[in-house]
């Protein structure tokens, strides 16, 4: 839909009374034109010194300036929508556009369609633990990290859906938790591993047959921990079987 556009006169009319020192408010309210329409003329002018209808870059666009920030809003908020909904949206309230259109405009607005991070899903209570841990080891040497192991269990997908997933966002955004997809470490058609690595390498990697419980993880770490002194993991729970292993087993353990 086109905007309505001011005649010339009304333009120079809006100029004259900014001159004179009316506001936008008492200028709008004289004119009985919206009050944003009285700053842009005067925006404009300021700018351009002129009220005069300037050359076009190339064809107005068929998208009105409240379409354009609806789409751009849309596509902010939920930023898994696809070109296809945003077309759709827009058609319903009357502009047949095609998808590129819309995904210039996007683009103009620093939105660009990049594939989602896949992230552990991780509650409050678990961003605090690896908040509280990070800030704990502030201080700590490159030397003394070379001294931990790590560990974790992943799950690797057999016949899930790995399909990549698109979002709109602008740059140095990636990890925002709206822009990624979060992972479970539990599902099925999977299986689960167990795995440990340091700073010279990694180490066995053991298929988890069942669920993992608190038997199952002293079995592996017997099997497989005994020669390594230091570990770490950021799991209370896992740190406490930790603990109890390594206590009857008379290894230090560092946390």
């Amino acid at each position: 839909m086109k905007n309505k556009e001011h005649t010339r006169q009304v333009r120079d009319t809006v100029v004259k009374k900014f001159k004179a020192g009316f506001g936008y408010k008492k200028i709008s309210q004289a004119l009985n034109i919206p009050r944003s329409t009285v700053q842009a003329i005067i925006l404009k002018w300021k700018e351009y010194q002129t009220t005069a209808n300037l050359p076009r870059p190339g064809r107005p666009s068929k998208l009105s300036a409240h379409t354009r920030r609806r789409l751009i809003r849309d596509a902010a908020k939920r930023p898994m929508i696809t070109l296809d909904e945003l077309q759709r949206s827009t058609a319903e309230v009357g502009d047949s556009v095609h998808r590129t259109t819309i995904s210039r405009i996007l683009h103009k607005s620093g939105l660009y369609g990049r594939v989602a991070r896949r992230k552990p899903f991780l509650k409050d209570i678990h961003k605090k633990c690896c908040l509280k841990f990070a800030t704990s080891h502030l201080g700590d040497t490159p030397n003394m990290w070379k001294k931990v192991l790590w560990s974790d269990e992943t799950k690797i997908e057999l016949f899930g859906n790995n399909a990549k997933r698109y979002v709109w966002r602008k740059s140095n955004t990636a990890h925002h938790p709206e822009h990624t997809i979060p992972t479970v470490k539990h599902g099925g058609g999977s299986i689960m591993v167990w795995a440990c690595f340091s700073s010279t390498g990694t180490r066995k990697m053991v298929k988890i047959d069942g669920k993992m419980d608190g038997a199952k993880y002293r079995t592996i770490l017997e099997e497989n921990m005994k020669r390594y002194g230091t570990f770490q993991d950021v799991s209370e729970y896992v740190e406490k079987i930790y603990c109890h292993y390594f206590h009857h087993q008379r290894i230090s353990v560092w946390f």
